[in-house]
């Protein structure tokens, strides 16, 4: 039986990630719940383990003073003790943002195998991460429906068969929105996707395709791939997540419904593949369509194959002045349409290659951030 951790657990990744334990208890047990600020659904996932019989675990609140003064980890330095205590097998990273980054290194330096559903992780410090993982001998393991459908192929084929991949993409809440009427958009308007069901600064990524672009730069870590092998296709119906083309020209593919149980359950499950039917398709699969990327609605696709190209100081710099910008939108302080140009506006630096060790990633992330809360109020 694996036991579990899961950081972010009352976000949606870590709810979905109890609900597909739930469904495979004689496999898992939980023994780490941690959230950020949001005790009273802690508590309540605790109870929920409790009542499912799917453990009884240690409880940790990062980011607030708990009203609930059992709780043994509570405080900013309290994660990072957590997953060092814990005798978990392996930890589901759910935390959003940048934030991401403190439990993914604490997880691999105490050699536990991780789950990532933090793309900021690989975004931001990908060479370190994936090093101190080699070194520790413990294992990364995609969450992203598509990073999590592409590990799977190239797991299968070998990287040496790999000659590309597609990346697809629902297009978004505004998808189908004429382009003149985007910079009137309302973060309400933009939390409406289509298909997925996912956390709000997501779902606007979604909208601006800017989480594409970050699992572009994902993509371009964990598989060893140049900006030229990674391709983007619109895939309104998001049945298809991810393909690979291999050396002689064919292409595979991971077609399931769009259900972030499977690509949790693969991650958590690696190498074993448990069997299980919550994103299964039905046989007729007519109407699937896919059509190329129009970079004018979406220019922050384009701008994180510019940060691809740039480097590592380019790619932290992306994430962080996207979180910002974002930010700013959704407190009403940015159009819709400034986020790409907060963004453009913080790549035009000039920015380093290769950013070495932890210090200088982190100090890379606040230049940027500053830059952009500077490029938000000239905007304004």
């Amino acid at each position: 039986m694996k036991k579990v951790l899961i950081v972010g657990a009352t976000g949606s990744i870590g709810r979905q990630a109890l609900d597909i334990i739930r469904l495979h208890k004689d496999e898992f047990r939980v023994v780490g719940l941690s959230a950020h600020s949001d005790e009273a659904k802690l508590l309540a996932a605790s109870s929920l383990c409790a009542r499912e019989g799917l453990g009884a675990p240690a409880l940790c609140l990062s980011g607030a003073e708990p009203m609930d003064k059992t709780l043994s980890y509570a405080g900013p330095d309290a994660l990072m003790r957590f997953i060092g205590d814990s005798d978990a097998d392996i930890v589901l990273n759910a935390a959003a943002s940048a934030a991401g980054l403190t439990p993914t290194l604490a997880a691999l330096n105490c050699g536990k195998d991780l789950a990532l559903a933090n793309k900021e992780s690989i975004v931001m410090a990908g060479r370190l991460v994936l090093d101190l993982a080699k070194a520790k001998g413990a294992r990364v393991l995609p969450v992203d429906s598509e990073h999590s459908a592409l590990f799977n192929l190239i797991k299968r084929f070998g990287r040496d068969a790999v000659h590309g991949v597609i990346i697809t993409a629902s297009g978004g809440a505004f998808r189908d929105r004429p382009l003149e009427s985007l910079k009137d958009a309302t973060p309400a308007e933009a939390l409406a996707h289509p298909t997925w069901s996912m956390g709000a600064k997501i779902t606007i990524d979604s909208a601006t395709m800017a989480n594409k672009g970050l699992e572009v730069l994902e993509a371009a870590r964990l598989f060893d791939l140049k900006a030229n092998d990674i391709q983007v296709l619109i895939h309104p119906e998001s049945r298809v997540h991810s393909f690979i083309r291999t050396r002689e020209g064919s292409l595979y593919a991971q077609l399931s419904k769009p259900d972030m149980r499977l690509p949790i359950l693969n991650a958590l499950s690696w190498p074993e593949v448990l069997e299980e039917s919550v994103a299964d398709l039905d046989p007729g699969l007519e109407g699937l369509s896919f059509k190329p990327v129009d970079y004018a609605r979406y220019p922050l696709l384009g701008l994180a194959y510019d940060a691809l190209r740039a480097g590592e100081g380019a790619a932290i710099a992306y994430n962080a002045a996207n979180e910002e910008a974002v930010a700013a939108f959704m407190a009403g302080r940015l159009p819709y349409t400034g986020i790409a140009s907060v963004v453009q506006a913080c790549l035009e630096y000039d920015l380093p290659a290769l950013v070495e060790g932890l210090p200088a990633i982190l100090d890379s992330d606040a230049r940027a951030r500053a830059r952009a809360r500077d490029a938000i109020l000239e905007y304004a």
